[in-house]
């Protein structure tokens, strides 16, 4: 009986060391980059994001066997992100200063770099107190722009900021702006891919410094050790100069596509048609998804609004104050970036970009239907109300029914207003239409071919609604 147990002993023993062990999971990380930041991060002429820092994070997590989801936008939104924790690192040209450390802790530096300052080609402005009295275009957050405000006193120029580098640019190339402030490399970057801009201390570069990967300070110490560690290893084995020498020294072309794809409305068409329509995909699914949700929390906001309890009409009153006062970019940020913060929770991007329009575009439909209800004549209320109908009833039956009737074009008149408000959920890296040729645009400096184009594409897809709305009209009438 003993020989029977210790054989059994034996070969289970046998079977638990032969049996492969489960493998560990990867770990797996949300990293946020600027969207527009050639040659770090940008999109190719396939729309793929490449760049010196995503194949440098590719080559990190290879390493060191981890994963991500990179989430790219305004470099704004992407610091917030990780400041608040909805996102575990950001890699996006993010310069490491004493003020910043505060905030994030930062990883070996990855990139030496020096700030330029930039005039259009065959400006007048020679020197820096030549812009005494002048623009000067900045953008948002970057440490190019802390370094220009700190000469702004000295110099007596004027201050704008912009959310995006190339919008920036070509304020600069166009005469808007006398000049900007800008990273040497990016700058260079863009002049090569054809920026009608002129570096002018190209050999004097200004407050240089280092970029680095940066995590929430005190948090995600595993992710910080894994980068320094896949970093050292890629530095060592001549990976990493590979990867800036495949940025820096290569062709734009190789990136943006060619001249022909990138000088002609239809070749860039052509070149980026599947973005193009991806982005217009987007923008549709928002608008149809937020106009039904919002049609149906504004509607039910226009009845509370005429009920015949005033704390009623005074709640409905409130929120409709409330979310038709706030500016769309400030509640999609607020609730995107500000509530996440409070409440630990997150939400991702395309779901704050709903709750944003439903709660915004609702407070105007609220207004409209309550308006419409308002509309219909006393008379008809007091008669039904003689008849015998109770108020609600009353209103369900005669009131609402002419009400409705009278709202349908303000209801489709809402879902044209909807649309060209997704534009603005681009701001939160919701990647719609606007967005795409703001990604576009990065990487062939085509703006005005561009924006031609998605403008475009805007008037075509409101006619085909506004031909909608006057056929539905009809029918009604």
């Amino acid at each position: 009986m003993f020989k029977k147990y210790l054989l059994g002993l034996v070969a289970l023993v046998a079977l638990l060391t032969f049996v492969p062990t489960a493998k560990a999971a990867e770990p797996h990380y949300i990293i946020t980059t600027d969207a527009t930041y050639a040659p770090f991060t940008f999109q190719d002429k396939n729309n793929n994001y490449v760049g010196i820092e995503q194949d440098t994070m590719a080559a990190v997590a290879k390493r060191e066997g981890f994963t991500y989801t990179m989430r790219p936008m305004s470099f704004n939104s992407a610091a917030q992100l990780v400041s608040n924790g909805q996102a575990d690192g950001i890699i996006a040209g993010m310069s490491i200063t004493p003020e910043r450390r505060e905030v994030y802790d930062f990883s070996t530096p990855y990139y030496k770099t020096g700030v330029a300052w930039i005039v259009k080609k065959h400006s007048k402005i020679k020197s820096l107190a030549d812009l005494k009295g002048q623009t000067v275009a900045l953008k948002t957050g970057t440490a190019a722009s802390e370094y220009g405000k700190s000469l702004q006193s000295k110099y007596g120029f004027k201050i704008k900021y912009f959310n995006d580098t190339d919008t920036m640019y070509n304020d600069v190339s166009v005469g808007n702006s006398a000049a900007t402030f800008e990273d040497m490399p990016v700058i260079q970057y863009a002049i090569k891919n054809g920026m009608s801009l002129t570096v002018m201390n190209a050999n004097n570069p200004g407050n240089a410094g280092s970029y680095g990967f940066a995590v929430e300070k005190g948090q995600n110490k595993a992710l910080l050790a894994s980068f320094n560690r896949g970093f050292a290893a890629i530095k060592k084995d001549g990976s990493y100069d590979k990867i800036v020498t495949k940025y820096l020294g290569a062709k734009q072309a190789t990136f943006s596509g060619s001249k022909k794809d990138n000088s002609s409305i239809l070749g860039i068409l052509k070149s980026n048609q599947n973005a193009l329509l991806k982005g217009l995909w987007q923008t549709i699914k928002l608008t149809v998804i937020a106009i039904v949700l919002a049609s149906l929390w504004g509607v039910l906001l226009g009845v509370l609004g005429i009920s015949e309890f005033k704390w009623v009409r005074g709640i409905s009153t409130t929120i409709i104050y409330l979310f038709r006062g706030l500016p769309l970019m400030v509640l999609a940020f607020f609730i995107y970036i500000g509530l996440p913060g409070v409440t630990g929770i997150k939400i991702p991007a395309f779901t704050a970009g709903i709750i944003t329009l439903i709660l915004n575009e609702g407070a105007y439909t609220g207004a409209f239907v309550r308006g419409g209800f308002e509309a219909v004549d006393r008379g008809q209320m007091e008669a039904a109300r003689s008849l015998g109908l109770p108020y609600g009833h009353a209103m369900r039956k005669v009131i609402m029914p002419q009400g409705l009737r009278i709202m349908v074009p303000s209801f489709i008149n809402q879902f044209i207003i909807t649309l060209k408000d997704t534009s603005i959920l681009s701001a939160i890296g919701l990647l719609e239409l606007t967005q795409t040729g703001t990604l576009i645009v990065a990487r062939n400096s085509q703006g005005f071919r561009v924006w031609a184009i998605i403008a475009i594409i805007y008037l075509i897809v409101i006619t085909l609604l506004t031909w909608l709305s006057n056929w539905v009209e009809n029918k009604i009438k």
